[in-house]
């Protein structure tokens, strides 16, 4: 019996801690959950930060902050990694009436999932209009029809996530956004690449000075004023700077850099 509990132990562990090297300068990046988030979408954002002019380790970190790495139902319902919200014309996550496991608090909505549980081990609950774009296709965005659909095209879910980053890249830090913060940091941006070419997007303190430029503040991406140190945090202890730093200039691989 103690055998058996110790080698479930063992396995769960797995699940959470990578037995693979990692640079230990940043703790982070011992959770297996966090490299299979980055090792995803790294290379993708550097290009895609590239071409539009904006911080790729800083856009990681703020997709880890509210998504939750990926893990967060609504985004991995919609795809909206960035919690963007839905501009007019634009499919947003409605209500949704679904349970969460009592023991664990999560929040369950495929249907397989749900099957594996007794109705005494979930609480069901009407949860609001995320008001979040819904990157899903158009025949079943914003419904509640096949909220699996990007797990079972994963695929499709990559496509959905970079389709994000690039609408936070050209719809959100732009000079035609209405609320100052975001018209700031574009403008700041483009003074410093200017200045300094696009080698100013891969400098740390020009990533958190990205940060705090459009958080923490009111009519910004995220007015609490404890998200820009929430960001940076994962920032640090996940070495994003470095991290993508050694993608693009070294032309290392994500394995290599990690």
């Amino acid at each position: 019996m103690y055998l058996k509990i110790f080698i479930l132990s063992i396995l769960f562990s797995s699940l959470l801690f990578s037995s693979e090297n990692y640079n230990e300068n940043y703790r982070y990046r011992k959770y297996i959950h966090v490299k299979e988030f980055y090792e995803l979408l790294t290379k993708d954002t550097i290009d895609l930060s590239l071409k539009y002019n904006i911080p790729p380790a800083a856009v990681l970190a703020i997709a880890s902050v509210e998504s939750g790495y990926g893990r967060g139902y609504v985004a991995k319902i919609t795809g909206n990694i960035l919690s963007l919200g839905a501009n007019k014309n634009e499919k947003e996550l409605p209500s949704l009436f679904l349970p969460n496991v009592i023991k664990t608090k999560n929040i369950l909505y495929n249907s397989l999932d749900i099957e594996r549980y007794t109705k005494d081990e979930l609480r069901w609950k009407q949860r609001e209009k995320s008001l979040k774009k819904d990157y899903r296709p158009d025949n079943i965005a914003g419904t509640t029809k096949r909220l699996d659909y990007f797990d079972n095209h994963t695929d499709k879910r990559r496509e959905a996530n970079l389709q994000n980053i690039r609408d936070f890249a050209t719809k959100w830090i732009s000079f035609k956004k209405s609320h100052k913060a975001f018209k700031d940091a574009r403008k700041m941006i483009e003074k410093n690449v200017a200045i300094h070419g696009k080698k100013i997007l891969f400098d740390k303190e020009f990533n958190k000075k990205f940060i705090r430029q459009i958080g923490g503040k009111d009519n910004s991406f995220n007015y609490r004023k404890s998200w820009p140190k929430k960001v940076i945090s994962i920032l640090n202890n996940s070495g994003l700077v470095e991290l993508t730093s050694q993608i693009h200039f070294k032309n290392k691989s994500f394995d290599e850099a990690w």
